[in-house]
């Protein structure tokens, strides 16, 4: 990999699998902080493992932040965009953009915000 480049670099987090959806996850809806529980119900293809390493490499390079309640049982983990995640949503509606350009004929995305999105 060339270490020095800006999109190699970016690639190599971004690249991984389920990190653009579990992002997308976390964007959607009014409620902006989301247990795991709910991102794996989300997401029901995705392991548990995956799941968990990918909020933590997420969490590493400042997109997702973590807060925990450990006042309960079980200890309450939830979810969150930083700046830097919410800013990459950005990037992700123009990935939409293409795709509905030049790859899928999809109306019902087409006319609705991501944050919305129930599909």
């Amino acid at each position: 990999m060339n270490d020095k480049c800006t999109i190699y670099r970016t690639a190599d987090f971004i690249g991984k699998r389920w990190t653009i959806l579990i992002l997308l996850e976390l964007y959607k809806g009014d409620n902006k902080w989301k247990r795991y529980s709910i991102l794996k119900n989300a997401l029901p293809e995705i392991t548990p493992k995956i799941l968990s390493l990918r909020l933590k490499e997420l969490e590493s390079e400042g997109m997702v932040s973590r807060r925990v309640d450990a006042s309960t049982a079980p200890i309450k983990s939830e979810y969150s965009l930083t700046a830097g995640g919410d800013d990459f949503i950005a990037i992700i509606k123009e990935m939409k953009q293409w795709a509905l350009k030049w790859k899928f004929k999809n109306k019902a995305c087409s006319g609705t915000d991501c944050e919305s999105c129930i599909l």
